[in-house]
């Protein structure tokens, strides 16, 4: 496999790997678990800056001519899939939330009266 595509992999997986992490601590926070969603942030931290290594590795590889553009412009491509990705994740959760708690609202208030 070539240079290229073995730097390209390590910041996929580095960045699965952190979403994933990032994901699960949603989860586990969601659940009430604070600290084992923060041990989650915490693996999720240490995948992400592997990944970030190794995507400054390729800029300025890069930026040196050592590899054609079209190769880091398919990266940024796929980097800018990956973060919408995970957006959408995460609004689905905090919507989740605030629905939880205007269904909790509406409920204090109708006890209220």
């Amino acid at each position: 496999m070539e240079e290229l595509e073995m730097l390209a992999f390590q910041v996929i997986s580095g960045t699965g790997a952190a979403r994933n992490a990032y994901i699960e601590a949603i989860g586990a926070a969601k659940a009430g678990d604070m600290e084992h969603a923060l041990s989650l942030i915490e693996e999720g931290n240490n995948a992400f800056t592997e990944s970030h290594q190794a995507h400054d590795n390729l800029l300025e590889r890069e930026a040196s001519g050592e590899f054609g553009m079209l190769e880091l412009l398919i990266l940024h491509a796929e980097d800018q899939l990956v973060s919408a990705e995970g957006f959408k994740t995460i609004a689905l959760e905090l919507i989740d939330n605030y629905q939880r708690v205007r269904t909790l609202e509406e409920q204090v208030q109708a006890l209220q009266g």
